[in-house]
């Protein structure tokens, strides 16, 4: 006779539920008949509520940290940059220094340096769905991590603090971009004394690298480079409907480029904020549009602070705008 198989922590027998208990429904699997006695599955019934709500909380996940267009832009746009984190209330003994990284090596959510600093990766799948949740809570396990050790993923509890809770807000977000991943190795190191699996990565992810350039005369814009044609992507923090009203209004008087050969060419909506586009030529650098981005700032400046109707070709210029959109979060 077969015998029985240990079942895990936790696990319900078949037939058996959850409680109920003072009005709250517990968790349960996806599947699992909802403890409310509905007869439908947990997310067919409250465990659509909970995803809700956790949708709700990562339209925009870092809001009301300082440079909120770099973080996006960190996250969706740009291979390699590293940005010095201050934490509330100082760092804890042992912890040198804390560092946001792109991509760090084989994935890994965090890393606590064997000299203690910690790394914390911002390009990783996350649990929730609320990204902000997810990197504090990786961020945390990294500060109290062993020194010399990786920081895996887990699924992270729904009422745990957002990053927003651990970073100072009133310091400076300003990355540094890099145009490989050499950071990951340690100045006291070299490529040849590390491991070979990080070796390995780092020349994977070196070759896979775009170029990329952030702007220093407007805020979280980034020049990349491509074999078929360069681009500028610039996150904007002004509310969508205003924005592509303002880019119509450029668009239709022909002042939305950057330049000869430049044109807009639509835009993303990532974590909340939209990214207007530019093709550029190749042969055209970063350097090239630093003075074109400034002056259409100040155009758009303008065009955001009118309120007046949209004209007709204006308006066509705006469903051709709309029509390219995309959303990559």
């Amino acid at each position: 006779m077969a015998k029985k198989r240990p079942q895990p922590k936790g696990h319900q027998p078949k037939g058996a539920q959850p409680q109920v208990t003072d009005g709250e429904i517990p968790v349960v699997g996806a599947r699992e008949p909802c403890p409310c006695g509905s007869g439908r599955r947990y997310k067919a019934c409250h465990g659509r509520t909970a995803a809700h709500a956790v949708t709700e909380l990562v339209q925009r996940p870092f809001e009301g940290l300082p440079g909120e267009c770099d973080w996006v832009a960190l996250r969706e746009l740009v291979p390699a940059a590293t940005v010095p984190l201050t934490l509330k209330g100082g760092l804890p003994d042992g912890v040198p220094s804390v560092t946001l990284a792109t991509v760090l090596p084989m994935a890994w959510p965090a890393l606590r340096r064997e000299d203690g600093s910690v790394l914390l990766g911002l390009q990783n799948d996350t649990s929730t769905g609320d990204l902000g949740r997810d990197l504090a809570d990786t961020l945390q396990r990294a500060l109290t991590a062993e020194p010399g050790t990786p920081v895996a993923a887990r699924r992270v509890e729904a009422d745990g603090p957002r990053l927003v809770d651990l970073l100072d807000t009133d310091s400076a977000f300003e990355p540094v971009v890099h145009t490989g991943f050499e950071f990951w190795i340690p100045e006291s190191e070299d490529t040849v004394n590390s491991s070979p699996e990080i070796a390995a990565s780092l020349e994977r992810a070196n070759a896979a690298a775009i170029p990329t350039v952030k702007l220093t005369g407007v805020d979280a814009a980034y020049w990349c480079e491509t074999p078929e044609k360069n681009h500028l992507r610039w996150v904007m923090p002004h509310a969508e409907e205003k924005l592509l009203d303002a880019l119509a209004r450029l668009h239709a008087a022909g002042l939305s480029s950057l330049g000869e050969g430049t044109r807009l060419v639509g835009s993303f909506r990532a974590h909340g904020l939209m990214v207007p586009v530019w093709d550029l030529p190749t042969g055209v650098t970063a350097e090239d549009v630093e003075k074109p981005a400034a002056e259409l700032a100040e155009r758009l400046a303008t065009a955001l602070a009118s309120d007046a109707p949209l004209t007709a070709e204006e308006r066509r210029a705006r469903g051709g705008l709309t029509n390219r959109q995309v959303t990559l979060s």
